[in-house]
């Protein structure tokens, strides 16, 4: 699959063949019609186009973009695009996508229908349980929330936190927030390490910590999943696989 360019130059590496003539000359030499298709750019109201050569390109392949991106790349959508969205990238019926749209007039804070195009292409690329992951996720980064973390597994740690730093540490008796951030080479040595910890710039699973002699307390900063999420300032990240629980 390629555009006019692509084809023409095909035709020209041919013996015998002259550029300016490939489409009419084709039906002549093979008997065959010719016949193209053509798609519109998918723009935002603005008019920029939305791809690769923009830098703002979505992909199907999860290893490109996870199903957790994907998801978010739809709820970020404006309300001037959404509706538009809604009919060309989902198979829900125009009434329902109407009906959907007269609720968002009423509740635009909700943000319906960017959660319900987000919700339908996510499913659609990913299946429900990338469905299910891109919601995990959502409820992990953006609402704190505890059992989203509990429930979520290596792979969907490595692909929220992209840039997170990922551990694997025994977990010793005793061993303290201080002791962990340290294993993890989370924070410097010595006073300004302990300064970080005690002028609340550390938290674990959310959960802001300021003592750092505190003993680490299974299911509250190691989670049942045996994880544990250790934020230090504001963006940066690091995952903690505990062995040995």
């Amino acid at each position: 699959m390629g555009g006019p360019g692509a084809a023409s130059r095909c035709w020209t590496t041919r013996p015998g063949t002259r550029s300016s003539t490939w489409w009419t000359s084709w039906r002549r030499l093979t008997g065959e019609d010719v016949f193209g298709i053509t798609l519109p750019l998918i723009t935002s109201t603005a008019g920029a186009k939305l791809g690769k050569s923009a830098g703002n390109a979505v992909w199907l392949s999860r290893d490109k973009t996870s199903p957790f991106e994907l998801y978010q790349f739809f709820v970020r959508q404006p309300d001037d695009s959404v509706e538009r969205y809604l009919k060309l990238f989902t198979f829900l019926p125009l009434p329902e996508i109407d009906h959907i749209m007269q609720l968002h007039v009423k509740e635009p804070e909700k943000r319906g229908p960017q959660k319900r195009l987000a919700a339908e292409v996510t499913k659609l690329v990913h299946g429900q349980e990338g469905l299910d992951s891109a919601k995990r996720c959502t409820q992990a980064l953006y609402h704190s929330s505890i059992k989203a973390l509990e429930i979520m597994s290596d792979e969907e740690l490595k692909e929220l936190f992209k840039e997170a730093t990922f551990s694997e540490l025994v977990l010793d008796p005793g061993t303290s927030v201080l002791d962990t951030c340290r294993k993890a080479n989370a924070i410097p040595d010595g006073p300004r390490g302990y300064r970080m910890i005690t002028d609340g710039g550390v938290s674990i699973n959310h959960q802001q910590v300021t003592n750092p002699e505190s003993v680490l307390v299974v299911g509250q900063h190691i989670l049942k999943n045996g994880l544990s999420l250790l934020k230090i300032g504001k963006r940066n990240f690091y995952i903690i696989k505990w062995l040995q629980l």
